[in-house]
């Protein structure tokens, strides 16, 4: 009996730290979408970097909320999430979201990099050239991409599903298990695959603002100035290493939680759940402040919520 109140409080205090976590993180996306569609019904269009910003802060509203749920019924109501068909459902919409979120993070990234870097070979100049235009075709792939590698999540959970509807309740949650284990290693070979590729993109994008950097800074100094490219150098690389950094760690724990150990130790996937969660609320905090424009929105509206606490008080 202990053991099982114990699993219940882990469960329960698991549930209510990211149910807070969600929601916060869910509320920066909001606002981010929000201040960028009023910015594109005022001025009829968006640069490239709000175009990012845009896709990218719908997908992570939406990955917290089906996360959320995903998270809530798999901890709460297991046998429910496991046997029925709410479990491919969430799984594979969740997974969508999921990969587009590290595809549209690793397209900022890369925008960051050829848009400030200062490369002579030609391959490099025609994309700074032509990256306005490059951008939505590179957004439409991650989409693309990330409905491909959910679509055969789904068809997996399915097949797995429906070779096991004549057994019986208690045989055919743990067969559906086992044959979702073994389904699950091709999917998360594709998904590996693609975060991976992501995670290169935003290695490389670091490295060459860096050596672009390095490369300028030496050029200004024989001149003994400062410019306004350097500083645009150091505002993006310092975006892009807190994401790197951030990315990283959200590397490992996603690993964590493909390993089967994991999962029955409580203390640890406790941690997992919680990174899990802050990630993609911190990480959109940081672009928020990285604009100057998001930056003083923001601001203005903290400072409004505030006053009006203090007069109500």
């Amino acid at each position: 009996y202990s053991q099982q109140f114990n699993v219940t409080s882990y469960g329960a205090t698991t549930v209510a730290i990211i149910t807070l976590e969600a929601f916060a993180g869910m509320w920066i996306n909001a606002f981010l979408v929000c201040v960028l569609c009023i910015a594109w019904v005022k001025k009829k269009a968006l640069n490239s970097n709000e175009k990012i910003l845009l896709l990218l802060g719908c997908c992570r509203f939406w990955h917290l909320c089906f996360s959320w749920v995903y998270s809530f019924l798999s901890i709460i109501y297991p046998n429910y999430f496991y046997v029925q068909p709410t479990c491919k459902l969430l799984l594979s919409i969740q997974n969508f979201f999921d990969c587009s979120n590290f595809w549209i993070s690793a397209c900022l990234c890369v925008f960051y990099c050829i848009k400030i870097a200062n490369f002579r070979n030609r391959f490099f100049v025609y994309l700074k050239v032509k990256i306005d235009r490059i951008v939505p075709l590179l957004l439409l792939g991650s989409v693309l991409l990330a409905l491909a590698i959910s679509s055969s999540l789904y068809d997996i959970i399915d097949k797995a599903q429906s070779n096991n509807h004549n057994s019986t309740e208690q045989r055919s949650f743990s067969k559906v298990s086992d044959r979702m284990d073994d389904g699950y290693f091709n999917t998360y070979f594709i998904y590996g695959f693609g975060f991976v590729t992501s995670f290169t993109a935003v290695i490389f994008s670091a490295v060459f603002l860096l050596f672009s950097l390095w490369k300028h800074k030496l050029k200004m100094q024989k001149n003994s100035m400062k410019s306004l490219s350097m500083e645009a150098h150091i505002k993006a690389i310092k975006s892009i290493l807190s994401f790197f950094i951030i990315y990283s760690i959200n590397f490992v724990f996603l690993t964590l939680t493909l390993i089967p150990s994991t999962q029955e130790e409580y203390p640890m996937i406790f941690l997992v759940y919680i990174f899990l969660y802050t990630f993609p609320g911190v990480h959109s905090l940081i672009l928020i402040f990285s604009n100057p424009e998001l930056k003083t929105t923001l601001i203005r509206i903290l400072s409004c919520v505030k006053c009006k606490v203090c007069m109500r008080q």
